[in-house]
């Protein structure tokens, strides 16, 4: 058990690396683009109700996504089934989560911030980068931070993309680049196994309620750090 727990949450720590990586860049930029750059009009509202509606796409879907896009269409890349391919996956999942998040923060910035560092001759990125990111700090961490423990307790897109439903051969490091193309598990997917598992052999019962109570913690200490970083920035204002 103390392997797969190991292996469990080694597979959830790269997930979470490629979700940081690829998601929270691209998801804050394109807030960034949407409310401060891009021309209110029809395409933009198009683009924002698109945005919103693929939030709410089950993760299922996702999954399949993967399974077709980053396991078989980008296998030389991803390596197939692999902790790249779920990584990519669950980083496209919340990418919409991450984008609403952060757009509602900066929506959330007084007119009155902008309008005075345009007054003090500021650039637009100026005002953007001194006045609209510190004063929408709080709301885009809370929301990334969120989305990552989504991330980190999803199981069914791993198993669509190839995560192993079992134990895994071999005791590499925690952090071991070249597992990334090679068939890998996860938290949630271990708790799946064994909790399925107690059913035929009560053994198990015992070391799935230990793997559950380590994902209750990871998860709460990830939305405690939301809210102390969200509270730490509003002093701050």
């Amino acid at each position: 058990p103390e392997l797969g727990v190991f292996q469990g949450i080694r597979g959830s720590l790269w997930i979470a690396v490629f979700v940081i990586v690829l998601a929270f860049p691209l998801g804050i930029g394109a807030a960034i683009y949407l409310e401060e750059y891009a021309p209110k009009s029809r395409l933009t509202n198009f683009i924002d109700l698109n945005i919103r509606n693929l939030a709410g796409v089950p993760s299922v879907v996702y999954g399949l996504l993967g399974l077709a896009i980053f396991v078989r269409g980008l296998k030389d890349l991803t390596g197939g089934q692999s902790v790249t391919a779920a990584g990519i996956t669950l980083a496209v999942l919340v990418l919409p989560i991450v984008i609403i998040t952060s757009s509602e923060a900066i929506r959330a910035v007084p007119q009155s911030l902008r309008e005075a560092g345009y007054g003090a001759g500021a650039t637009k990125w100026e005002v953007i980068r001194t006045q609209v990111l510190p004063y929408a700090a709080p709301g885009i961490l809370t929301g990334t931070l969120l989305s990552l423990s989504r991330a980190i307790g999803e199981a069914a897109p791993l198993i669509l993309v190839g995560a192993v439903t079992g134990f895994l051969g071999g005791q590499s490091g925690l952090v071991d680049i070249s597992q990334l193309q090679e068939r890998f598990t996860a938290l949630p997917i271990v708790i799946t196994e064994w909790v399925q598992e107690s059913g035929r052999d009560r053994g198990f019962a015992p070391a799935a309620a230990a793997a559950i109570v380590v994902m209750l913690v990871v998860v709460l200490l990830l939305n405690s750090a939301a809210i102390f970083l969200r509270n730490h920035f509003e002093k701050k204002r």
